[in-house]
C-alpha cells in the first residue's frame, strides 16, 4: 500500500522539478493561420431546469471510537537533484 504511493510522489515530484527547469529556445516564433468567418446566429432556446431545495438537519447515528497509536518507522523517500542548465546552454 505505501510503495504505489511512494513511486506515484516520486514521479509526480519528478515532473513537478525537471519541466519547470526546462531551457527552452524558440527558433522560429510561428503565425496563426489566416481565417476568414462570416457571422452566425446561436439559437434560441427556451431552458426549465429543476427546482432544488437544499437544507441540513441534524440526526443521531451511532459512529466508531478508534484510538490510532503511531509508531515511528524508517522508510526509503526519493531525493532529486537537478541541475537547471544556465540560458542560452545547448
Amino acid at each position: 500500500m505505501l510503495k504505489p504511493t511512494l513511486t506515484t510522489l516520486f514521479f509526480a515530484s519528478l515532473c513537478a522539478i525537471t519541466l519547470p527547469g526546462c531551457d527552452v529556445d524558440v527558433e522560429d516564433p510561428g503565425a496563426l493561420p489566416t481565417v476568414d468567418i462570416e457571422p452566425g446566429e446561436a439559437p434560441d432556446v427556451d431552458v426549465h431546469g429543476p427546482e432544488v431545495d437544499v437544507h441540513a438537519e441534524e440526526e443521531t447515528v451511532t459512529v466508531p471510537d478508534v484510538d490510532v497509536e503511531m509508531e515511528e518507522k524508517t522508510v526509503t523517500v526519493p531525493d532529486v537533484d537537478v541541475d537547471i542548465p544556465a540560458e542560452n546552454e545547448n
